[in-house]
C-alpha cells in the first residue's frame, strides 16, 4: 500500500504550482477584427520589392549626396490606420502619393530631420546643423520633393515585376488629420525603412490603404519572388554594393589655366578687350583639379576638336582624399 503526503509535502507541491502558473506568460488576445488581406507569403515578397527600392534609393543619394548612404526594410507589417496616425508626429514631412489606374492610395512619410538633412546637405552643407522648428517651409518642400519623385519612381521600376504601376505624387502636408487615405478602422500596410547618413539613421514609413489592393494581391506569386532582386547583386555585401556605386559616380573636373592679382580698381575699370597677365608661362604645366583638390598635372591641347588636356604626372599629397 503507497503511503500518502503529509500535510508538509502537500504545501510543498501547493506553492509550487503556484510559482508556476505566476510563471506562465499572459495570453495575448487575438482580435479577430483585423482583416489579415495579405498573407505571409505575399509580405515576404512585398519586402523583397521594397528592398529593391532601398538598393536603387540608396545608390542615387550617394551619387546626390556625395557621401555613404546606407538604406535599408526595417518591417513589413499590417496594423490599424488609427495605429499608424496615433505614431505620426506633428508636424511632419507627409506626401501622399496613388498607383495610377487603381483605387490605392498611399503616405510617404519622411523623418523631419531627414528631411532637413537632405536640404542641407543638397544646399552645400555639412548636415550637421540644427532647426529651431521642425515645420518644413515651402522652399525646403520644393528641395526634397525632387527626392520623394525620384523615389516615387523607384518603387515604379522595383514593383515592375508584379505590374506596370505609376506612383504619382499627390501633395504635400504637414499634419496627418489632413493625409486621411482611408478610414481609421480599415488595416494598412505599413513598411519601415532606415536610412543611414554617416552613423546618423533616419525612418522612413510607406503606408498604402489596402482595402483596394485585392487587384495587387492577386497578382502576386511566389515565382516572383526570385525576380525581385537583381541576379548581380547575389551574395554581395552592402559594402560592396555602395563600393560600385561609388565607383560610377560622376566627379567635376576642372583645369586651372593661371592666376593673377588686380587691385580693386583695376577690377572696377575692366572691360570687353582688356588682356590679364597671369602669373604661369606659356610652357608650365597646368592644375588638374578633382571636386577642387589638386590631383594631377597636364598640358592642353586638342581632342577630335575638342580642347582637351594630357595628364602628366599625379600629385602626392595626403590631403587627396575625396
Amino acid at each position: 500500500m503507497s503511503e500518502g503526503l503529509s500535510e508538509k509535502e502537500v504545501e510543498r507541491l501547493m506553492k509550487k504550482t503556484e510559482k508556476d502558473l505566476k510563471a506562465e506568460k499572459e495570453p495575448i488576445p487575438y482580435d479577430f477584427r483585423l482583416p489579415n488581406r495579405i498573407s505571409k507569403n505575399q509580405l515576404k515578397i512585398l519586402r523583397s520589392i521594397h528592398e529593391s527600392v532601398c538598393d536603387t534609393f540608396g545608390s542615387f543619394l550617394v551619387s546626390k549626396l556625395q557621401t555613404m548612404v546606407n538604406v535599408k526594410v526595417t518591417s513589413v507589417d499590417q496594423i490599424y490606420y488609427s495605429e499608424y496616425v496615433i505614431a505620426v508626429p506633428n508636424p511632419a514631412c507627409l506626401y501622399t502619393f496613388e498607383m495610377k489606374d487603381t483605387d490605392i492610395k498611399g503616405i510617404l512619410e519622411l523623418s523631419t530631420d531627414f528631411a532637413l538633412t537632405l536640404v542641407e546637405l543638397l544646399l552645400g552643407g555639412s548636415g550637421n546643423g540644427t532647426k529651431e522648428t521642425k515645420v518644413i517651409t515651402p522652399i525646403e518642400q520644393k528641395i526634397i520633393e525632387n527626392i520623394v519623385v525620384h523615389l516615387m519612381d523607384d518603387l515604379k521600376k522595383a514593383w515592375q515585376t508584379v505590374d506596370d504601376f505609376d506612383f504619382v505624387i499627390d501633395r504635400f502636408e504637414s499634419d496627418i488629420d489632413f493625409a486621411q487615405i482611408t478610414s481609421q478602422s480599415e488595416a494598412v500596410l505599413l513598411i519601415g525603412m532606415e536610412v543611414t547618413i554617416a552613423e546618423r539613421s533616419y525612418p522612413i514609413n510607406i503606408c498604402f490603404a489596402t482595402y483596394a489592393f485585392d487587384t495587387v494581391l492577386s497578382k502576386l506569386s511566389v515565382q516572383k519572388l526570385s525576380s525581385i532582386r537583381p541576379a548581380k547583386y547575389n551574395g554581395v555585401t552592402s559594402r560592396e554594393l555602395l563600393t560600385l556605386h561609388l565607383q560610377e559616380t560622376l566627379l567635376p573636373v576642372t583645369v586651372e589655366l593661371g592666376k593673377s592679382r588686380i587691385t580693386v580698381n583695376e577690377l572696377m575699370r575692366l572691360q570687353k578687350g582688356d588682356v590679364l597677365k597671369l602669373q604661369t608661362k606659356i610652357d608650365d604645366e597646368q592644375i588638374v583639379r578633382v571636386v577642387d583638390k589638386k590631383f594631377f598635372y597636364g598640358r592642353l591641347g586638342i581632342l577630335n576638336n575638342h580642347k582637351a588636356v594630357k595628364i602628366t604626372k599625379k600629385i602626392v599629397s595626403n590631403n587627396n582624399n575625396l
